[in-house]
């Protein structure tokens, strides 16, 4: 339940200090990530090993998960991505020094730390802070915001490859916009307290000031695993479910760039085509969150996953930039029609009291599918070939299809997902 004050909730009353920050760090994040694989083929690395260091970002996502949501609870949400932001900085410039492939994937790693705590931060607060008739809609607009980052990234990658010649110069970009990110951090109102002050929904039994509700929280928190544990039936279902998801969309943010290579695209023209198809899969966000809140979100997870299958198993018969980027823009679309549907049901499933331990346990279960797909790519590319990985990375999702059809209707029926409307 919530306060009397959810039917005053506007999203503006959270935006510049939830949105810009996310908008700044997406870009970046955007900038960097078509053309790690990129990169790591320039220094030398196979088709394998590039898809290895590209993945590696999705790894340090998953391992970051295990801490984040007791830092979040115990430091809050604002000085968690300021630290965040800081951690993707040193990341960034060991990436931008890295002579060879080890010191590439250890910024790469430590890029993707970052990356969780940061979002996660974001997640635990709009769980607790927006009402539930409009957490589809106010989830996918952050989802929306950070696929705007993917959209905009890339063309600045592509901007900056073409003016100074050098695809390593895309990290300055990341680099920039955690610098612009912590700026605004640290100058706009922490919207914990704003949104409070405002009266919007607020958990019933969360404590009175953002302080105590911290300090409450962290007496509350468990270890990740134990989390885990606790909720192993949900997660077991849902959690595979929401795996599955995570490993389509990481996948083609991977495979997308080694087809790239693999049909001789320059950096340049990679990073431009991946960022049209960031501009479809913005476009969708919040077509996204409508469907979800109005026929349930089965409507939103169903079609994206199917989308995303069938366009890994085209993919595999891509051997030119024309069809490469018909088979981009189709996966945009499919990306775009499920934007934020791992956190609406994450944060359907989380106890509202306290959300952060369990979504940190959900978003553990999602980054372990995120970080698995790259390396599963990567090792069927070394043993077969790159065509064999895209198929069976679709046959792993039209699996994901029936595993949705059967535990979203029991787990978060249509009926939940439209309460209060």
């Amino acid at each position: 339940m919530s306060t009397t004050g959810e039917t005053n909730f506007s999203i503006r009353d959270v935006a510049l200090a939830a949105f810009l920050p996310t908008a700044l760090f997406s870009i970046g994040e955007g900038a960097v990530i078509p053309i790690i694989p990129v990169l790591a083929h320039d220094l030398g690395s196979g088709l394998a090993l590039a898809g290895f260091i590209g993945g590696m970002i999705m790894v340090g996502e998953m391992i970051g998960d295990i801490p984040s949501g007791w830092i979040v609870s115990r430091f809050g949400e604002r000085t968690s991505m300021i630290a965040s932001a800081m951690l993707c900085i040193v990341g960034l410039v060991v990436c931008l020094l890295a002579p060879g492939d080890l010191m590439l994937t250890i910024g790469v790693f430590l890029i993707g730390l970052a990356t969780s705590v940061f979002a996660l931060a974001r997640h635990a607060f709009m769980t607790g802070y927006v009402p539930l008739r409009y957490r589809a809609r106010a989830l996918s607009t952050l989802g929306g915001v950070f696929r705007g980052g993917w959209f905009i990234g890339p063309f600045i990658s592509a901007g900056v490859i073409a003016l100074f010649g050098n695809a390593h110069a895309v990290f300055w970009v990341h680099i920039v916009m955690c610098v612009a990110a912590t700026v605004v951090l640290l100058i706009v109102p922490d919207p914990t307290a704003t949104v409070v002050a405002g009266g919007a929904a607020v958990p019933t039994k969360a404590a009175s000031t953002p302080d105590a509700g911290r300090a409450e929280a962290k007496e509350r928190t468990e270890g990740l695993f134990r989390t885990i544990w606790t909720n192993r039936a949900v997660l077991a279902r849902m959690g595979t479910c929401g795996a599955l998801i995570a490993a389509l969309r990481s996948s083609r943010t991977v495979i997308l760039p080694l087809f790239a290579v693999a049909i001789g695209m320059s950096a340049a023209n990679t990073a431009l085509i991946i960022g049209i198809a960031g501009a479809v899969d913005f476009a969708l966000f919040y077509t996204s969150g409508q469907i979800m809140d109005r026929f349930g979100r089965l409507w939103s997870a169903l079609p994206s996953m199917l989308g995303l299958s069938i366009t890994h198993i085209a993919l595999a018969f891509v051997v030119d930039q024309t069809w490469f980027t018909v088979v981009a823009v189709a996966m945009a679309v499919a990306n775009g029609v499920g934007s934020g549907i791992l956190m609406t049901l994450g944060a359907d499933l989380a106890p509202r009291a306290d959300p952060a331990p369990f979504l940190g346990a959900w978003r553990f279960t999602g980054d372990a599918g995120q970080a698995g797909a790259p390396l599963l790519v990567s090792g069927v590319t070394a043993v077969f070939s790159l065509g064999a990985a895209s198929i069976g990375m679709g046959v792993l999702g039209l699996v994901g299809v029936v595993m949705l059809i059967r535990f979203v209707p029991r787990y978060v029926p249509k009926r939940r997902a439209a309460a209060s409307a």
